[in-house]
């Protein structure tokens, strides 16, 4: 069988020709004698490709030079403990917008810290709305901001960057880092796991305001402590150096493919293709509002559930992988990341056209 157009959530598909250049260096990293997963993280061979993949991912969001990029483990998930850990600096309080099922994980854990504020909740709407900017309003006295951009398993997505003043602000970008630009001077702190846009699953990237750092509360472990991978240049320890390797081919394919402003006009192509098709018939909805509507993920439900089973059967026989939406919440989603070309998109709503002609 062929590859298959892989609408998973993640781990998401990668670019074929980042899968295909990998290949060709599995064995021998440009004549080293070794693969990558073989190398010591500390050979002037490694070494050179973990400088690479910095520099061009510092190039590709134009980070400021006060910002250290951090290549991590454990997960977009140990960031919801490292946070507080790290940036309370003496306050008690942080504030945290409550807009989905992983900003609701990252409040979980905030309050193992501190006194958590929800100062925004869209858990009524069932996570199909987002506040307005207008709406929003901080505590004077909070120690950071958290929220997170883009809600995978809802489907939602701010359109703005909430403006919160002196206090750091914090975003789960897991699932929207490098699929535009963005304006990192905004941000004390943006973090993702990798297995969406940037590469495997394995990696978790952190860019942090420098005066952020150096500031984590007593009895933080040492591999918590943002201090501790800014000083080892993110080798304290062995890093996740395959991961961190596909990441580099990534970013190099991305600054081939016009950069961040190139793959933003891809990305909300595909998007329109998709919402265009899903609002032009009686078969299909997305219940999310539309002002705040992912360009990553993308649900949809069907006007008779029962077809459910049977549509996701002939999507996978037709090479359509992964539509099943999470289980909290059924229907469909097609999440439509940097690695889906816009033939992956093609495909599904012609698809569904079929579908639709043979089942309405």
């Amino acid at each position: 069988m062929g590859r298959v157009f892989n609408f998973s959530a993640g781990p998401a598909m990668l670019p074929a020709e980042v899968l295909e250049r990998a290949r060709e260096e599995m064995l021998d990293w440009h004549g080293s004698g070794m693969s990558v997963m073989e190398m010591s993280h500390r050979g002037k061979e490694y070494v050179s490709i973990a400088e690479k993949a910095e520099a061009d991912l510092r190039e590709l969001m134009k980070v400021p030079a006060n910002y250290k990029i951090l290549f991590l483990q454990g997960g977009a998930s140990s960031q919801f403990s490292m946070v507080p850990m790290n940036i309370l600096r003496g306050k008690t309080s942080a504030d945290y917008l409550n807009t989905g099922h992983w900003s609701e994980k990252a409040v979980a854990e905030g309050k193992r810290y501190c006194n958590v504020n929800i100062v925004a909740d869209t858990k009524g709407s069932k996570y199909t709305t987002l506040p307005k900017a207008g709406e929003l309003s901080f505590n004077a006295d909070a120690a950071y901001v958290h929220y997170t951009p883009n809600e995978t398993i809802a489907g939602v997505e701010f359109g703005y960057v909430p403006d919160t003043g002196d206090i750091p602000l914090v975003a789960d970008m897991s699932s929207t880092l490098l699929s535009r630009p963005v304006d990192v001077s905004k941000f004390g702190i943006i973090y993702a796991g990798a297995q969406k846009n940037i590469g495997p699953a394995g990696l978790t990237i952190a860019i942090v305001r420098e005066d952020l750092i150096g500031h984590a509360q007593a009895g933080t472990p040492v591999m918590f402590d943002y201090k501790t991978h800014a000083d080892n240049g993110s080798m304290y320890n062995t890093p996740p150096t395959y991961a961190w390797y596909v990441a580099g081919l990534v970013f190099e394919w991305l600054k081939e493919r016009g950069g961040l402003e190139g793959m933003a006009l891809i990305n909300e192509r595909k998007a329109k293709k998709l919402y265009d098709f899903i609002d032009g018939n009686d078969f299909y909805s997305n219940p999310v509002d539309r002002d705040c509507r992912s360009w990553m993920n993308v649900p949809f439900i069907l006007a008779n559930s029962e077809l459910d089973k049977a549509f996701l059967k002939e999507a996978e026989a037709a090479g359509l992988s992964t539509l099943a939406g999470h289980r909290s919440v059924g229907g469909m989603r097609a999440s439509i990341y940097n690695a889906m070309p816009e033939a992956g998109v093609d495909a599904l709503v012609d698809f569904m056209a079929d579908f639709a002609r043979r089942n309405g």
